[in-house]
């Protein structure tokens, strides 16, 4: 797909609007140019779309590309498109890549490859420390005033455990409003974990990685967070504890948001008895009791956003024992089947809902121009349509992600994403990517 190829005027009939009554939109020049019913625009592409669903284009604050370093798990090619299969049209870049994205050059390259890409934005997100090491604030303020124009930081897959690295860090980025985002993971709390520590790791005899040891320093970062009058994002909350801790950040009014997986919202340790490293994961799979303790804190807004954490793996890294087995799931092609599963059909969430979940929230803490707006005239067509009636089960063979490591393989998902808009352009049409 071209970058620069021009976007068609297309005329989408008879979607619910955020899950509301049947209305037509018709996309003119990259933007929406009119609602209603009964439109005709001669000449235009029509999408017969009665019965799905029409969201604003899904935004991800978390997503692994891989590129540079190690184009042999993902690119920011195959990784945009799989986000556009996914429905999502604009991601945020994960820090970890090989250089680390830790200089306005880096970031930068990152930003060029997804303009070249042309499936979705790519937005970087710059590390907090030199080579993700802890020890030295990274080129914050270069990174910002870079053409990537950075706004989130993260040493994701690392924690910031050094409190005064960290306290440094909120206070540098006030300067432009940025936020920093804590892969919350007390170290020393989790040399050798395997999984979460409960049950069924004293079962299995794998190392237990302690709730407390994401709970601590989520605690630590919301006091200094407030003391220093900064934002601070918690990425992929995973505790029933966690919860409870941004709950009572937010009610003392602290500017603190925070997100959870998809695959947090549904999978649990017992999985692990397989031994299979497909479920092997940071933060690790927790127990049926924080899975419901995290749907009940997405569904009343104390958890801010749906985030993938799509994380690629070639297979050697995954196809190989427990314990030496990479950490990470893809999730960007079957997030909104999960959400539709875990929050829609049990009633926790309506359309609505998901749309600021997953479009709305994450692009306003991003501070991301352009995406998360509503669906109305002179807006950016940045559109996704739903098909919530399919029901498929998911073959990673199918994906547009360059990895396979999906959690999810014969598992029978509602959902499907027929239709993708960036910005007028049709991404994906009738479930493919055009």
């Amino acid at each position: 797909m071209s970058a620069t190829s021009e976007p068609k005027k297309t005329l989408i009939r008879g979607a619910r609007l955020l899950g509301g009554e049947p209305l037509d939109v018709l996309i003119d020049g990259g933007t929406v140019a009119e609602t209603g019913t009964g439109l005709e625009a001669p000449g235009a592409a029509v999408v017969e779309a009665a019965g799905q669903i029409l969201l604003p284009g899904l935004v991800d604050l978390h997503t692994h590309l891989r590129e540079p370093g190690r184009e042999d798990s993902e690119t920011v090619l195959t990784g945009t498109r799989a986000a556009a299969a996914g429905g999502y049209t604009a991601v945020h870049a994960m820090a970890n890549t090989f250089p680390v994205a830790d200089t306005a050059g880096v970031v930068e390259q990152v930003w060029r490859l997804g303009k070249e890409s042309g499936y979705c934005d790519v937005q970087p997100v710059g590390a907090v420390t030199v080579g993700l090491e802890g020890k030295q604030l990274a080129e914050l303020g270069a990174m910002h005033d870079s053409a990537a124009g950075v706004r989130i930081f993260s040493d994701d897959g690392k924690c910031v455990d050094d409190a005064v690295i960290m306290r440094r860090a909120l206070e540098y980025v006030k300067a432009f409003d940025g936020v920093i985002a804590q892969h919350a993971q007390e170290p020393r709390l989790t040399e050798g974990a395997q999984m979460n520590e409960g049950v069924v790791s004293a079962e299995l005899g794998l190392g237990g990685w302690p709730a407390v040891a994401e709970e601590s320093v989520i605690a630590r970062d919301v006091l200094l967070a407030a003391h220093v009058g900064s934002r601070l994002h918690v990425c992929h909350v995973s505790t029933a504890g966690s919860v409870e801790i941004i709950r009572w950040a937010k009610s003392k009014g602290w500017n603190v948001t925070a997100e959870v997986t998809p695959h947090h919202l549904l999978l649990t340790d017992e999985l692990v008895r397989s031994y299979d490293p497909v479920y092997k994961v940071n933060p690790p799979l927790r127990t049926e009791a924080d899975v419901m303790a995290l749907r009940a804190a997405l569904a009343d807004g104390t958890i801010d956003c749906v985030a993938t954490d799509h994380a690629p793996h070639p297979h050697e890294d995954k196809d190989c024992e427990w314990g030496a087995a990479a950490m990470g799931m893809v999730g960007l092609e079957t997030a909104l089947s999960v959400v539709q599963h875990t929050m829609v059909d049990t009633g926790l969430l309506d359309w609505a809902g998901v749309a600021d979940r997953m479009s709305f929230r994450p692009a306003a803490i991003g501070r991301l121009r352009g995406h998360g707006r509503p669906v109305a005239p002179g807006e950016p067509a940045n559109l996704t349509l739903l098909d919530p009636a399919y029901r498929g089960v998911v073959d990673p063979a199918g994906f547009a992600s360059r990895s396979r490591n999906t959690p999810y393989q014969g598992r029978e998902l509602p959902g499907r994403v027929t239709h993708t808009f960036l910005r007028g352009r049709a991404t994906v049409v009738d479930g493919k990517l055009a």
